[in-house]
Protein backbone atom coordinates (compact mmCIF):
# COMPACT_ATOMS: atom_id res chain seq x y z
CA UNK A 1 0.00 0.00 0.00
CA UNK A 2 1.27 3.96 -1.06
CA UNK A 3 1.32 6.11 1.45
CA UNK A 4 -1.45 8.14 0.19
CA UNK A 5 -4.26 5.16 -0.97
CA UNK A 6 -5.76 5.77 2.15
CA UNK A 7 -7.15 9.43 1.39
CA UNK A 8 -6.43 9.98 -2.24
CA UNK A 9 -8.72 9.84 -5.40
CA UNK A 10 -8.80 7.45 -7.96
CA UNK A 11 -5.43 7.31 -10.42
CA UNK A 12 -6.23 7.46 -14.01
CA UNK A 13 -5.41 4.11 -14.61
CA UNK A 14 -7.63 3.06 -12.16
CA UNK A 15 -11.02 5.37 -13.40
CA UNK A 16 -12.14 2.74 -16.20
CA UNK A 17 -12.61 0.04 -13.59
CA UNK A 18 -13.96 2.23 -10.76
CA UNK A 19 -16.81 3.19 -13.38
CA UNK A 20 -17.77 -0.17 -14.74
CA UNK A 21 -17.93 -1.14 -11.07
CA UNK A 22 -21.10 1.85 -10.49
CA UNK A 23 -22.17 1.86 -14.19
CA UNK A 24 -25.78 -0.33 -12.74
CA UNK A 25 -26.17 1.54 -9.64
CA UNK A 26 -29.36 2.97 -9.19
CA UNK A 27 -27.68 6.41 -8.04
CA UNK A 28 -25.25 6.44 -11.11
CA UNK A 29 -28.64 5.97 -13.25
CA UNK A 30 -30.59 8.66 -11.52
CA UNK A 31 -27.52 11.27 -11.75
CA UNK A 32 -27.24 10.75 -15.89
CA UNK A 33 -30.85 10.29 -16.47
CA UNK A 34 -31.03 13.97 -14.65
CA UNK A 35 -27.97 14.95 -16.35
CA UNK A 36 -28.98 13.78 -19.91
CA UNK A 37 -32.68 13.50 -19.94
CA UNK A 38 -34.84 12.08 -22.71
CA UNK A 39 -31.14 9.49 -23.35
CA UNK A 40 -31.32 6.24 -23.82
CA UNK A 41 -29.48 4.39 -20.57
CA UNK A 42 -27.12 2.51 -22.75
CA UNK A 43 -25.78 5.64 -24.82
CA UNK A 44 -24.73 7.64 -21.29
CA UNK A 45 -23.72 3.53 -20.50
CA UNK A 46 -21.54 3.68 -23.49
CA UNK A 47 -19.37 6.97 -23.22
CA UNK A 48 -18.87 6.13 -19.63
CA UNK A 49 -17.37 2.82 -20.30
CA UNK A 50 -14.92 4.85 -22.82
CA UNK A 51 -13.67 6.85 -19.88
CA UNK A 52 -9.96 6.52 -18.89
CA UNK A 53 -9.76 9.52 -16.70
CA UNK A 54 -10.64 11.95 -13.93
CA UNK A 55 -10.30 14.60 -16.38
CA UNK A 56 -12.55 13.07 -19.18
CA UNK A 57 -15.32 11.94 -16.34
CA UNK A 58 -15.26 15.21 -15.34
CA UNK A 59 -15.51 17.06 -18.43
CA UNK A 60 -17.71 14.64 -20.49
CA UNK A 61 -20.25 13.90 -17.29
CA UNK A 62 -19.95 15.86 -14.22
CA UNK A 63 -19.68 19.59 -15.79
CA UNK A 64 -22.90 18.99 -17.99
CA UNK A 65 -24.79 17.81 -14.61
CA UNK A 66 -23.69 21.15 -13.38
CA UNK A 67 -25.14 22.62 -16.45
CA UNK A 68 -28.48 21.17 -15.83
CA UNK A 69 -27.98 21.86 -11.60
CA UNK A 70 -27.60 25.26 -12.76
CA UNK A 71 -30.36 25.55 -15.31
CA UNK A 72 -32.88 24.01 -13.01
CA UNK A 73 -32.00 25.20 -9.44
CA UNK A 74 -30.34 28.46 -10.21
CA UNK A 75 -31.04 31.72 -12.02
CA UNK A 76 -26.90 32.02 -13.40
CA UNK A 77 -23.52 31.94 -11.96
CA UNK A 78 -21.03 34.90 -12.30
CA UNK A 79 -17.63 35.06 -11.73
CA UNK A 80 -14.83 37.46 -11.07
CA UNK A 81 -11.08 37.72 -10.43
CA UNK A 82 -10.12 34.30 -12.66
CA UNK A 83 -8.27 36.74 -15.06
CA UNK A 84 -5.97 36.69 -12.35
CA UNK A 85 -4.91 32.99 -12.50
CA UNK A 86 -2.23 31.69 -14.83
CA UNK A 87 -2.78 28.92 -16.88
CA UNK A 88 -0.58 25.88 -15.81
CA UNK A 89 -0.45 26.71 -12.23
CA UNK A 90 -1.88 25.01 -8.89
CA UNK A 91 -2.79 26.86 -6.42
CA UNK A 92 -4.07 26.38 -2.80
CA UNK A 93 -8.30 28.22 -2.68
CA UNK A 94 -9.49 28.76 0.66
CA UNK A 95 -12.87 28.90 0.66
CA UNK A 96 -15.58 29.53 2.79
CA UNK A 97 -18.29 26.90 2.81
CA UNK A 98 -21.95 27.08 2.09
CA UNK A 99 -22.95 23.72 0.52
CA UNK A 100 -21.56 20.27 0.60
CA UNK A 101 -21.03 19.70 -2.86
CA UNK A 102 -21.77 22.88 -5.21
CA UNK A 103 -18.65 25.20 -3.08
CA UNK A 104 -15.86 22.97 -5.28
CA UNK A 105 -18.42 21.77 -8.19
CA UNK A 106 -18.60 25.11 -8.77
CA UNK A 107 -15.23 26.72 -8.77
CA UNK A 108 -13.60 23.43 -10.55
CA UNK A 109 -16.78 24.11 -13.15
CA UNK A 110 -15.12 28.24 -13.16
CA UNK A 111 -11.86 26.64 -13.37
CA UNK A 112 -12.24 24.97 -16.60
CA UNK A 113 -14.43 27.52 -18.41
CA UNK A 114 -11.51 29.61 -17.91
CA UNK A 115 -8.67 27.01 -19.06
CA UNK A 116 -7.38 26.63 -15.44
CA UNK A 117 -5.87 23.52 -13.52
CA UNK A 118 -9.11 22.70 -11.63
CA UNK A 119 -8.81 21.36 -8.13
CA UNK A 120 -8.29 18.46 -5.82
CA UNK A 121 -11.34 18.85 -2.89
CA UNK A 122 -10.95 18.00 0.52
CA UNK A 123 -13.96 16.10 1.83
CA UNK A 124 -15.16 14.87 5.02
CA UNK A 125 -14.72 10.68 5.13
CA UNK A 126 -18.16 10.83 7.13
CA UNK A 127 -19.95 12.00 3.77
CA UNK A 128 -18.93 9.56 1.48
CA UNK A 129 -19.75 6.40 4.09
CA UNK A 130 -21.84 4.82 1.39
CA UNK A 131 -19.86 2.79 -1.08
CA UNK A 132 -21.21 4.26 -4.31
CA UNK A 133 -20.89 8.24 -2.62
CA UNK A 134 -17.42 7.15 -1.79
CA UNK A 135 -16.36 5.79 -5.90
CA UNK A 136 -17.95 9.11 -7.05
CA UNK A 137 -16.11 11.30 -5.12
CA UNK A 138 -12.85 9.50 -5.95
CA UNK A 139 -13.81 9.58 -9.56
CA UNK A 140 -14.14 13.48 -9.05
CA UNK A 141 -10.80 14.33 -7.30
CA UNK A 142 -12.18 14.35 -3.80
CA UNK A 143 -9.55 13.49 -1.06
CA UNK A 144 -10.78 12.18 2.39
CA UNK A 145 -10.30 14.04 5.24
CA UNK A 146 -10.95 11.49 8.20
CA UNK A 147 -13.23 12.42 10.99
CA UNK A 148 -14.01 11.53 14.03
CA UNK A 149 -10.26 10.53 15.41
CA UNK A 150 -8.62 10.41 18.76
CA UNK A 151 -6.27 13.08 19.42
CA UNK A 152 -3.53 10.83 18.61
CA UNK A 153 -4.82 9.70 14.97
CA UNK A 154 -6.11 13.48 14.40
CA UNK A 155 -2.88 14.12 14.43
CA UNK A 156 -1.09 11.64 12.19
CA UNK A 157 -4.02 12.43 10.32
CA UNK A 158 -3.25 16.07 9.71
CA UNK A 159 0.75 15.22 9.02
CA UNK A 160 -0.93 12.82 5.86
CA UNK A 161 -3.22 15.04 4.87
CA UNK A 162 -0.95 17.84 4.63
CA UNK A 163 1.87 16.28 2.65
CA UNK A 164 -0.46 14.73 0.31
CA UNK A 165 -1.62 19.01 0.02
CA UNK A 166 1.76 19.63 -0.50
CA UNK A 167 2.83 16.98 -2.90
CA UNK A 168 -0.33 17.74 -5.17
CA UNK A 169 0.08 21.74 -5.28
CA UNK A 170 4.39 21.20 -5.25
CA UNK A 171 5.17 17.83 -7.23
CA UNK A 172 1.88 17.13 -9.36
CA UNK A 173 1.02 20.63 -10.21
CA UNK A 174 -2.36 20.03 -9.20
CA UNK A 175 -4.31 22.68 -7.50
CA UNK A 176 -6.16 22.10 -4.07
CA UNK A 177 -9.53 22.90 -2.76
CA UNK A 178 -9.72 23.50 1.10
CA UNK A 179 -12.39 24.81 3.19
CA UNK A 180 -11.47 27.53 5.99
CA UNK A 181 -12.67 25.60 8.44
CA UNK A 182 -14.19 22.46 9.28
CA UNK A 183 -18.22 21.96 8.12
CA UNK A 184 -20.44 24.37 6.52
CA UNK A 185 -20.86 27.65 7.71
CA UNK A 186 -24.62 27.89 9.30
CA UNK A 187 -24.88 31.20 10.27
CA UNK A 188 -23.73 33.28 7.93
CA UNK A 189 -20.18 34.13 9.65
CA UNK A 190 -17.46 32.82 7.06
CA UNK A 191 -13.88 32.78 9.73
CA UNK A 192 -10.79 31.12 8.43
CA UNK A 193 -9.78 28.28 11.45
CA UNK A 194 -6.16 28.87 12.14
CA UNK A 195 -5.90 25.08 12.88
CA UNK A 196 -6.85 24.41 9.31
CA UNK A 197 -3.56 26.68 8.15
CA UNK A 198 -1.40 24.85 11.10
CA UNK A 199 -2.71 21.35 9.11
CA UNK A 200 -1.63 22.86 5.70
CA UNK A 201 1.89 23.71 6.88
CA UNK A 202 2.76 20.64 8.63
CA UNK A 203 3.44 19.62 5.31
CA UNK A 204 6.07 22.28 4.68
CA UNK A 205 9.38 21.56 3.66
CA UNK A 206 10.44 25.33 4.22
CA UNK A 207 12.55 26.36 7.37
CA UNK A 208 10.07 29.31 7.49
CA UNK A 209 6.31 28.36 8.15
CA UNK A 210 5.20 31.69 6.03
CA UNK A 211 7.66 30.68 2.85
CA UNK A 212 6.00 27.89 2.42
CA UNK A 213 2.28 29.76 1.98
CA UNK A 214 4.18 31.83 0.03
CA UNK A 215 4.89 28.64 -2.12
CA UNK A 216 2.02 27.31 -2.41
CA UNK A 217 0.10 30.27 -3.99
CA UNK A 218 -2.65 30.93 -1.11
CA UNK A 219 -5.66 32.19 -3.09
CA UNK A 220 -8.86 33.70 -0.94
CA UNK A 221 -12.37 32.31 -2.66
CA UNK A 222 -15.84 33.61 -1.74
CA UNK A 223 -18.84 32.28 -2.85
CA UNK A 224 -22.27 33.60 -2.35
CA UNK A 225 -25.74 32.45 -3.00
CA UNK A 226 -28.55 34.26 -3.05
CA UNK A 227 -30.48 31.71 -1.46
CA UNK A 228 -29.40 28.60 0.78
CA UNK A 229 -31.17 25.84 -0.65
CA UNK A 230 -30.70 24.13 2.69
CA UNK A 231 -31.12 26.78 5.02
CA UNK A 232 -34.13 25.30 6.99
CA UNK A 233 -32.19 22.12 7.24
CA UNK A 234 -28.94 23.95 8.88
CA UNK A 235 -31.67 24.81 11.87
CA UNK A 236 -31.92 21.74 13.88
CA UNK A 237 -27.61 22.08 14.79
CA UNK A 238 -28.02 26.27 14.98
CA UNK A 239 -31.20 25.90 17.89
CA UNK A 240 -29.07 23.00 19.80
CA UNK A 241 -26.22 25.18 19.68
CA UNK A 242 -28.20 27.65 21.19
CA UNK A 243 -29.48 25.74 23.58
CA UNK A 244 -26.22 24.17 24.26
CA UNK A 245 -27.07 21.12 23.52
CA UNK A 246 -25.12 18.51 21.55
CA UNK A 247 -26.11 17.92 17.96
CA UNK A 248 -26.29 14.28 16.71
CA UNK A 249 -27.09 14.35 12.85
CA UNK A 250 -29.86 11.71 11.40
CA UNK A 251 -28.76 8.57 9.57
CA UNK A 252 -29.15 10.33 5.95
CA UNK A 253 -28.80 13.95 6.73
CA UNK A 254 -25.73 14.69 5.23
CA UNK A 255 -27.20 12.70 2.16
CA UNK A 256 -30.15 14.58 2.16
CA UNK A 257 -28.20 18.10 2.77
CA UNK A 258 -26.22 16.87 -1.04
CA UNK A 259 -29.47 16.50 -2.71
CA UNK A 260 -31.04 19.78 -1.34
CA UNK A 261 -28.44 22.20 -2.57
CA UNK A 262 -28.10 20.07 -5.46
CA UNK A 263 -31.75 20.58 -6.76
CA UNK A 264 -32.95 23.40 -4.51
CA UNK A 265 -33.43 26.75 -5.79
CA UNK A 266 -30.46 28.93 -5.29
CA UNK A 267 -31.61 31.90 -7.72
CA UNK A 268 -27.98 33.92 -8.34
CA UNK A 269 -24.62 32.31 -7.86
CA UNK A 270 -21.15 34.42 -7.15
CA UNK A 271 -17.83 32.94 -7.19
CA UNK A 272 -14.98 35.65 -6.64
CA UNK A 273 -11.02 34.55 -6.84
CA UNK A 274 -9.02 36.75 -4.85
CA UNK A 275 -5.31 37.43 -5.73
CA UNK A 276 -2.34 35.18 -4.66
CA UNK A 277 -1.41 36.58 -1.04
CA UNK A 278 2.06 37.51 -1.62
CA UNK A 279 2.42 40.91 0.08
CA UNK A 280 0.26 40.19 2.71
CA UNK A 281 2.54 37.82 3.82
CA UNK A 282 5.81 39.32 3.91
CA UNK A 283 3.85 42.33 5.62
CA UNK A 284 2.79 39.41 8.41
CA UNK A 285 6.52 38.04 8.36
CA UNK A 286 7.89 41.77 9.22
CA UNK A 287 4.85 42.27 12.00
CA UNK A 288 5.27 39.16 13.93
CA UNK A 289 8.27 36.40 14.70
CA UNK A 290 6.06 34.22 16.40
CA UNK A 291 5.07 31.49 13.96
CA UNK A 292 1.55 30.83 15.89
CA UNK A 293 0.64 34.90 15.79
CA UNK A 294 1.68 34.54 11.97
CA UNK A 295 -0.98 31.61 11.58
CA UNK A 296 -3.51 34.08 12.99
CA UNK A 297 -2.32 36.81 11.01
CA UNK A 298 -2.24 35.10 7.73
CA UNK A 299 -6.22 33.72 8.59
CA UNK A 300 -6.94 37.25 9.16
CA UNK A 301 -6.04 38.49 5.76
CA UNK A 302 -7.56 35.43 4.13
CA UNK A 303 -11.08 36.31 6.19
CA UNK A 304 -9.90 40.09 4.85
CA UNK A 305 -10.29 38.88 1.38
CA UNK A 306 -12.96 36.48 1.41
CA UNK A 307 -15.56 39.26 3.27
CA UNK A 308 -14.39 41.97 1.21
CA UNK A 309 -15.29 40.14 -2.28
CA UNK A 310 -18.08 38.48 -0.94
CA UNK A 311 -21.12 39.19 -2.91
CA UNK A 312 -24.22 40.26 -1.13
CA UNK A 313 -27.88 40.23 -2.86
CA UNK A 314 -31.13 41.45 -1.43
CA UNK A 315 -31.95 38.68 0.69
CA UNK A 316 -28.84 39.56 2.88
CA UNK A 317 -30.43 43.17 2.63
CA UNK A 318 -33.97 42.55 3.52
CA UNK A 319 -32.89 40.07 6.44
CA UNK A 320 -30.50 42.91 7.82
CA UNK A 321 -33.43 45.16 7.77
CA UNK A 322 -35.74 42.94 9.13
CA UNK A 323 -33.57 41.92 11.92
CA UNK A 324 -32.83 45.38 12.78
CA UNK A 325 -36.31 46.51 12.10
CA UNK A 326 -35.02 49.10 9.84
CA UNK A 327 -34.92 50.52 5.97
CA UNK A 328 -31.89 51.37 5.46
CA UNK A 329 -30.93 49.42 2.41
CA UNK A 330 -34.33 48.97 1.40
CA UNK A 331 -33.08 51.02 -1.84
CA UNK A 332 -30.96 47.25 -2.77
CA UNK A 333 -34.40 45.55 -2.92
CA UNK A 334 -38.06 45.50 -4.51
CA UNK A 335 -41.23 45.20 -1.97
CA UNK A 336 -41.75 42.02 -4.71
CA UNK A 337 -38.32 40.31 -3.51
CA UNK A 338 -39.34 40.90 0.29
CA UNK A 339 -42.55 39.44 -0.41
CA UNK A 340 -40.92 36.90 -1.88
CA UNK A 341 -38.75 36.28 1.05
CA UNK A 342 -40.89 36.96 3.80
CA UNK A 343 -42.98 33.80 2.21
CA UNK A 344 -39.53 32.06 2.53
CA UNK A 345 -39.48 32.29 5.98
CA UNK A 346 -43.23 31.65 6.32
CA UNK A 347 -43.14 28.67 5.07
CA UNK A 348 -39.33 27.71 6.02
CA UNK A 349 -39.59 28.41 9.75
CA UNK A 350 -42.19 28.24 13.09
CA UNK A 351 -42.81 31.67 13.75
CA UNK A 352 -43.69 30.55 17.42
CA UNK A 353 -39.71 29.27 17.61
CA UNK A 354 -38.00 32.71 18.33
CA UNK A 355 -34.90 31.00 18.40
CA UNK A 356 -35.52 29.58 14.96
CA UNK A 357 -36.60 32.49 13.54
CA UNK A 358 -33.66 34.44 14.82
CA UNK A 359 -30.84 31.81 13.47
CA UNK A 360 -32.46 32.03 10.05
CA UNK A 361 -32.83 35.65 9.39
CA UNK A 362 -29.15 35.88 11.03
CA UNK A 363 -27.69 33.59 8.75
CA UNK A 364 -28.94 35.96 5.65
CA UNK A 365 -28.21 38.98 7.54
CA UNK A 366 -24.73 38.35 8.84
CA UNK A 367 -22.77 38.77 5.86
CA UNK A 368 -24.30 42.51 5.82
CA UNK A 369 -22.59 42.69 9.40
CA UNK A 370 -19.31 41.35 8.24
CA UNK A 371 -19.02 43.25 5.23
CA UNK A 372 -19.83 46.93 7.46
CA UNK A 373 -16.65 45.86 9.10
CA UNK A 374 -14.79 46.68 6.01
CA UNK A 375 -16.80 49.27 3.88
CA UNK A 376 -20.09 50.95 3.35
CA UNK A 377 -21.57 48.66 1.29
CA UNK A 378 -23.33 50.88 -1.34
Amino acid sequence: MQKFDAIRPFYDTEINEAIHSVINHPMMKALMNFTFPGVADEVWKEQLKKTHSIRDFQCNFIYQSVQRILEKGSEGMTTSGFEKLKKNTSYLFVSNHRDILLDTTLLNTALFEHGLVMTASAIGDNLVKKSFLNTLAKLNRNFLVQRGLTPREMLQSSKLLSEYIGSLLLHENRSVWIAQREGRTKDGKDETNPGVLKMVGMGSDEKNLMDYFKKIKIVPVSISYEYDPTDALKMPQLMAEANNEVYVKEKNEDFMTILSGALGQKKRIHIHVGKVLDTEIDAIIAENENSNKQIVALAQVIDDAILRNYQLWPTNFIAFDIVNKTNRFSHLYTENEKSLFERRLEMRIDHDNPIALESFLAMYANPVVNKLKYQDVV
